[in-house]
């Protein structure tokens, strides 16, 4: 299981959210299963998505494509952080 996380700034969180959400179809064909976004508790535009994916390469390779950074500009991102995570333990208390 490959999980990712990446953690940015939005110029906007309501316009980003949009473009975000229009982008769930290209997201899931590239082999994301499941997501959450989360936002820092001072900071409604500074942004945690965190995923789960097919793999770490399908992950980078959806991330790193050209057609993502242009998608990105245009949601107001600003400086992503990613890290590429693989799953060691999980469990429900």
């Amino acid at each position: 299981m490959a999980h990712v996380l990446i953690i940015h700034e939005v110029e906007d969180y309501g316009a980003w959210k949009i473009i975000f959400d229009q982008a769930a179809g290209i997201r899931k064909a590239a082999g994301e299963q499941q997501y959450q976004v989360l936002k820092f508790t001072d900071s409604a535009n500074h942004i945690v998505h965190f995923s789960e994916w097919s793999s770490v390469a399908d992950a980078k390779a959806f991330f790193e494509s050209p057609e993502l950074v242009k998608i990105r500009q245009q949601a107001g991102v600003k400086a992503p952080e990613f890290m590429y995570l693989d799953l060691l333990a999980a469990g429900v208390l």
